[in-house]
C-alpha cells in the first residue's frame, strides 16, 4: 500500500462539509462563532510518537479522570526508570509493585498482554502505519487484551491524522447526529455509518464538529478531551 500521510488540510475539510452537508454546515458556523473560528488541525499529526507507548498509556487512562490516570502512569514510570512504557521496561518490575503503583488487575493483564505481543513483533511501528490502511491497524491491534475498537479509532485520528475515520460508536458522536438531524434519539451505530457516508472523505473532521456539537446541544461550555492525550 502507499505510504499514508499523515494528516489532511483542515481549511480543505472545513470548506468540503460547509458546502456538501446543509445540515452540518449549519451547526460548523454555530460552533465558529463560539470557538472565534473553525477547528484547527492537530500539531501531533506532524510528531512522531510510539505505538506501543500509547496504547499502554491508553490502557492506564481508561475509565479514570485525566488527573488519577497521570498520577498512577508518574508512579509507573517511577518505578520502572523510564518514560518509556515497553515490553524490556514495564518488564522491571513485577505484577505487585505494578500494583502497588495503582494499576487494576485488568490493567495490568492487559499491559503484560501488549507486552508479550510487542516482544513476538506483533505490534506494527509508525513506519509499518504508514504503509496500512485503517482496517489493516484496527485488526492488527484490536487482538491485545483491553484495546477496543474506538481506543484505535482514536489513535487513527488524533496521533495518525486520518481524515476519514468515524467513531459509530462514540456516544458523543452519536448525540452529535442526533442534533445535526433533529432527530428523537441518537442513532445506533449502523445507522451513523450510513448517514456518515455523506460526510466522507473528512469523517474524521466532521466527527470534531459533533463532538463539539454534542457539547453544545447539552449545554456542556467547554469542549471534552477525547484525544487521549
Amino acid at each position: 500500500m502507499p505510504r499514508q500521510v499523515r494528516g489532511f488540510d483542515a481549511q480543505a475539510a472545513h470548506a468540503h462539509l460547509s458546502r456538501k452537508c446543509r445540515r452540518l454546515g449549519a451547526w460548523m458556523k454555530k460552533v465558529d462563532r463560539l470557538e472565534n473560528g473553525p477547528i484547527p488541525d492537530d500539531a501531533r499529526w506532524r510528531q512522531r510518537f510510539d505505538p506501543v507507548d500509547a496504547l499502554a498509556r491508553a490502557i492506564l487512562f481508561q475509565q479514570l479522570s485525566g488527573k488519577a490516570a497521570s498520577t498512577i502512569v508518574g508512579r509507573v514510570e517511577a518505578a520502572i526508570g523510564s518514560a518509556r512504557l515497553h515490553h524490556d521496561t514495564l518488564g522491571r518490575c513485577d505484577d505487585a509493585t505494578l500494583r502497588a503503583c495503582g494499576v487494576s488487575g485488568n490493567k495490568l493483564l492487559a499491559l503484560r498482554d501488549l507486552s508479550v505481543r510487542e516482544a513476538r513483533g506483533e505490534i506494527p511501528d509508525l513506519r509499518a502505519m504508514a504503509h496500512m490502511d485503517n482496517d489493516a491497524i484496527v485488526a492488527a491491534l484490536v487482538p491485545i487484551r483491553g484495546i477496543g475498537r474506538w481506543t484505535v479509532e482514536m489513535m487513527l485520528m488524533f496521533r495518525l491524522g486520518r481524515p476519514d475515520i468515524l467513531p459509530v460508536d462514540d456516544l458523543g458522536i452519536r448525540k452529535g447526529a442526533q442534533f445535526v438531524d433533529k432527530l428523537d434519539a441518537m442513532p445506533a451505530p449502523k445507522a451513523l455509518a450510513q448517514i456518515g457516508e455523506r460526510w466522507g472523505p473528512y469523517r474524521t473532521y466532521a466527527s470534531l464538529y459533533l463532538w463539539r456539537i454534542a457539547d453544545i446541544g447539552s449545554g456542556v461550555a467547554k469542549p471534552v478531551d477525547r484525544s487521549q492525550g
